[in-house]
């Protein structure tokens, strides 16, 4: 247990682990259901039964200091002492990105449209089932762990740039069209300027260990690459083949 001066909060869960969510809800009854069954998805669950509280221990952790230990907040809206959208003002004030499920008996446009306007990244009007809290949990960690995935560089050589994000080439400042194998083929080659692959180690890299057929695919793969990237295809500058050992690029 975790008290503050005027009010106590529970914690089931080792702070600093993923998938950890804050339950800020008044009502014990819905309070604690909401703990179960977000305990039984496997998330860490805290509980705090007021806003005061759950602030007081919200400005333990710097939000952009990599202390901060909560997926997600739930945040009902009628809380006592500090209601939940002056919470949500505050934490989107303090540059705070975790996402924010509104809870509310308030189901009008008006205040579902005011919830999302403070800052809340979804509202659920109550009465709610738990099958549906719980899938709107997974919609917004799933949606913020795409949010935070670290943005692959763009490779460039030469005349050749890719963008392994818009899964983009351009060749010559020209965008040509790409197969999706031979933008893979592309995006190894470039990854590891000056490597020499064997045709085995390719096919293992973009095929897979369980690709059954002809190695030869990778030489037709190759052929039409140097199409599409090479001035002269049959004296290649890009894509060059290193006898009795493979392919290299650059």
């Amino acid at each position: 247990m975790y008290t503050s001066e005027s009010t106590k909060y529970s914690a089931r869960v080792d702070i600093g682990k993923t998938n950890n969510i804050l339950v800020v809800e008044d009502e014990e009854l819905i309070q604690e259901m909401l703990a179960v069954a977000l305990e039984e998805e496997g998330y860490g669950v805290v509980t705090a039964p007021d806003g005061r509280s759950a602030v007081e221990y919200l400005k333990s952790f710097e939000p952009n200091s990599g202390e901060f230990p909560f997926d997600l907040i739930i945040l009902d809206l009628m809380l006592p002492q500090i209601n939940g959208l002056d919470i949500c003002r505050l934490l989107r004030h303090q540059g705070n990105p975790v996402p924010i499920l509104m809870l509310s008996a308030k189901g009008s446009e008006t205040d579902r449209v005011l919830g999302l306007e403070v800052g809340a990244d979804d509202y659920l009007t109550k009465p709610f089932s738990m099958r549906e809290l719980v899938a709107r949990c997974r919609a917004l960690l799933r949606r913020q762990r795409l949010i935070t995935l670290p943005q692959l560089p763009v490779l460039k050589y030469k005349d050749v740039t890719l963008n392994p994000q818009e899964c983009r080439v351009l060749v010559r400042g020209q965008e040509v069209n790409l197969s999706p194998k031979e933008f893979r083929l592309l995006e190894l080659f470039m990854s590891y300027a000056r490597r020499v692959w064997s045709r085995e180690q390719l096919l293992d890299q973009v095929w897979g260990p369980d690709f059954v057929g002809d190695s030869k695919t990778v030489d037709v793969h190759i052929r039409w690459l140097r199409e599409k990237l090479e001035l002269d295809p049959s004296h290649p500058e890009y894509i060059v083949t290193v006898r009795g050992f493979g392919y290299r690029f650059g």
